[in-house]
């Protein structure tokens, strides 16, 4: 399943009102599939976790307050996200890493990466066409038989990259209200933004939700936004997305090379839980990015992204709603974003998805910026400079005020930037 759910009229009305590498294939000695539930395949002890110091926070710290049941699900969490996946536990047939750390791991385990995955798809007079029926939208780029090897096809017109996004504090956002989202779209249009949230059907809860989460604000739980990357990042089925990613569409070479029963990853019966909820419960309880103190020149670099109206989309602050978890509960979240899709005119990637649609982007939260260079959904610009110059469609005008900075306040500009 390479697509997430469509959007209907009536979902955005329900919510308006509430490197090719081949891997060997391996199984059991005697070439039998191997049905091992993943909760076999022995990781490694989790690393013990401490709460993190007052007045110390650090990249990769779990939440503060949080109990010591919450600490050990973190631990466990951060284990699996680290684990490195194998064929015989459900790798592939094709997939792009075999770990989560693999492409989250700038600043500390969970960060954003380097690594950019292939999107692709054609243009044509009915619409834009995704070509699932040859493995897309999403290039895997690995495979664990040479015969599986994916590629782009001939016919093919859009193709764009993307890089991973930074994990840190997803689960204060994941716990803004739906409802604070959707007011942040109806805010009256200003200096040519109008923003719109994307309205998508959760595919744990099976209800509609407002996405918040990837380059296109697609998933809108962390265990959707899991299970997705454990299907098309690494080939393993679970209960959320149970049918596997069939080579280039191909379903001979599926059959051929896929040796692990699906779902692959399945939940224990001594925890009540599978893979896919031990990274989510890692994501969650993840720590936001520790700002840092606030310098003469970066509290100058503020009121100047205040006055040049970057602060229109990149919305300072939003707050959780009640949660079952203390530290995630009407707390703070200075996140940067609005967490809307805006449309970035030739900066957005041709990729519809959803309510999202060619050249829409989310805002992408500014806070731990500092660690998440190079910038942008392609990686494409190396400096914040780069990145803001770059910027397109409804933050044009955004753009145009910065390019009349300064140096002295582009310098103030980016300070600001890099403490948050």
């Amino acid at each position: 399943m390479k697509t997430t759910a469509s959007t209907s009229l009536l979902l955005l009305s329900a919510l308006a009102f509430s490197q090719v590498v081949v891997i060997a294939q391996s199984g059991r000695p005697d070439g039998r599939p191997d049905t091992r539930m993943r909760s076999q395949r022995g990781i490694a002890p989790p690393r013990p976790v401490a709460p993190p110091q007052p007045g110390r926070p650090r990249f990769g710290d779990p939440l503060p307050g949080l109990t010591a049941a919450q600490l050990a699900d973190f631990a466990q969490g951060r284990a699996e996200f680290e684990n490195r996946e194998s064929p015989d536990g459900g790798l592939g047939p094709v997939f792009n890493n075999s770990s989560c750390v693999a492409c989250h791991s700038s600043g500390a385990t969970g960060g954003a990466g380097p690594v950019t995955v292939t999107r692709f798809g054609r243009n044509t007079p009915q619409g834009f066409d995704p070509l699932t029926e040859l493995g897309g939208p999403l290039l895997q780029m690995t495979a664990t038989d040479f015969t599986g090897q994916e590629i782009v096809p001939f016919n093919a017109d859009v193709v764009a990259h993307r890089q991973s996004t930074p994990l840190f504090g997803l689960g204060l956002i994941e716990a803004i209200p739906d409802a604070t989202i959707i007011s942040n779209a109806q805010r009256l249009a200003s200096d040519g933004v109008r923003g719109k949230f994307s309205a998508v059907l959760d595919p744990v809860s099976n209800q509609p939700r407002v996405g918040r989460f990837g380059w296109k604000a697609q998933q809108a739980t962390l265990l959707a936004f899991s299970a997705d990357a454990y299907l098309n990042e690494m080939g393993v089925t679970s209960r959320i997305f149970p049918v596997e990613n069939a080579p280039n569409g191909n379903p001979n070479l599926l059959a051929a090379l896929d040796h692990v029963a699906d779902p692959e990853d399945t939940v224990d019966p001594a925890t009540g839980k599978s893979d896919i909820d031990a990274s989510a419960d890692f994501m969650q309880l993840l720590a936001p990015p520790p700002p840092l103190p606030l310098t003469a020149g970066a509290a100058a670099g503020s009121r100047v992204f205040n006055q040049i109206g970057c602060a229109v989309c990149h919305l300072p602050s939003m707050t959780t709603g009640l949660n079952p978890i203390a530290a995630l509960s009407l707390k703070p979240v200075p996140l940067y974003s609005d967490l809307l899709l805006h449309d970035m005119g030739e900066l957005g990637d041709g990729i519809p998805d959803g309510t999202a649609g060619p050249r829409d982007m989310r805002t992408a939260p500014l806070w731990g910026l500092r660690v998440s260079a190079p910038y942008l959904h392609d990686g494409r610009a190396a400096t914040i400079d780069a990145a803001i110059k770059a910027h397109d469609g409804e933050a044009r005008n955004a753009r145009d005020r910065y390019l009349r900075l300064r140096a002295m306040e582009q310098r103030q500009f980016a300070e600001f930037l890099n403490s948050l």
